[in-house]
């Protein structure tokens, strides 16, 4: 097992978090027992493997769904102004819209057992994050010794012009909201790496570096998907003689043992990729309140989640470990990738518009 690195920065946002009170794990699980069966509802198909395990190990029925984001959103506060809850625990990776509308509404709330605080560190409390999901540069290692590019300012250039590759940011909020992360956070590395490349500092007509680079990434015409496993056979079909970079999750890397040829671009500068975070809550008004405690408890465990560990997703538990066996190597290059400042959450939801517009006028060539 390879210890993975604890010192990941996610500052605390604005819901409150119930933690503190004692926590006494049988009584838990007894009241948990007597309670109605248990839905949970996240973005990925482990879910239903993790939700299968805890009822097995614990005896509670409890159903796992694989839902996206915004359709989570939706479905709560649907169940919320109908009184009528059905969901129990969510686990949402959208940070902004979640915490503006379900966590500041008050359709749903955060748990951290007690036996837990400390092994959660602080920034991942308030309001409880279950973990960190790893974005990557990617490469195709059959047609390269190494990633063929230093510099993002290097996916601009015309030699790269329709050979990049990435989730199309008009329909996956992740990119745009890491757009305006950028913008707010690390504006200065982008124009230091215009600088690195081009060897002259950067001269632009927009508001910022960040700007800059987007509209120069989308002008320059990327192949846009729907999913990350379409960005995946676009970089690293096995049978490839284009060579294509690409940004997805590192969890598609399980598709080398199926024969693709990913690779981590770790000489990228100034990041390999991105870290975004995912809140796991509890509805507010679920008839099996101590089981999803219970639930929410077991995701926290090195047992609990372990089978969204393997694919390089990031506990924020510091006993837990990223498995050696993880395909991308992820663990790696951490110090590598941006980490998400939930502070300015609401900037990001505030923004995602105008990060939309610019993306879009770009890529029509009307900036």
């Amino acid at each position: 097992m390879i210890r993975k690195i604890s010192s990941l920065l996610l500052v605390g946002t604005l819901a409150s978090t119930a933690y503190g009170e004692k926590f006494d794990l049988e009584a838990l699980i007894e009241a948990a027992k007597a309670e109605p069966p248990l839905s949970v509802y996240d973005s990925t198909g482990k879910i239903k493997t993790q939700a299968q395990a805890f009822a097995k190990k614990y005896g509670i029925e409890t159903t796992g769904t694989k839902i996206k984001a915004g359709a989570n959103i939706k479905m709560v506060v649907s169940e919320a102004k109908a009184n009528n809850v059905r969901s129990d625990v969510v686990i949402i990776s959208d940070v902004p819209a979640a915490s503006a509308q379900l966590l500041q509404t008050g359709y749903t709330y955060s748990y951290l057992p007690e036996d837990m605080v400390d092994k959660i560190p602080s920034q991942f409390r308030d309001p409880l994050v279950v973990s960190n999901s790893p974005v990557v540069w990617t490469y195709n290692t059959a047609l390269n010794d190494t990633c063929p590019v230093d510099n993002i300012w290097a996916l601009t250039d015309p030699e790269w012009k329709g050979h990049i590759s990435m989730p199309d940011p008009l329909n996956k909020s992740v990119y745009t909201d890491f757009f305006n992360q950028i913008a707010m956070h690390h504006d200065q590395k982008i124009a230091d790496a215009y600088e690195a490349h081009y060897g002259k500092p950067l001269k632009t007509d927009l508001n910022n570096a960040t700007e800059a680079f987007v509209a120069a990434l989308a002008a320059n015409q990327p192949l846009l998907t729907n999913s990350d496993s379409d960005v995946a056979a676009a970089v690293g079909a096995p049978d490839s003689s284009e060579n294509f970079i690409g940004i997805m999750s590192s969890a598609k890397y399980r598709e080398n043992e199926n024969g693709m040829k990913l690779g981590i671009c770790d000489t990228i500068k100034p990041m390999t990729g991105l870290l975004y975070p995912k809140f796991m809550m509890i509805t507010k008004g679920t008839d099996s309140p101590n089981a999803a405690k219970l639930f929410v408890h077991y995701m926290l465990t090195e047992e609990g989640y372990a089978p969204q560990a393997i694919d390089g997703k990031i506990s924020t538990n510091i006993d837990n470990e990223i498995p050696a066996q993880e395909p991308s190597g992820v663990a790696a290059h951490l110090d590598e990738l941006l980490k998400y400042d939930t502070t300015t959450a609401q900037d990001d939801w505030a923004s995602r518009q105008e990060w939309q517009d610019l993306w879009a006028l770009a890529r029509a060539g009307q900036l």
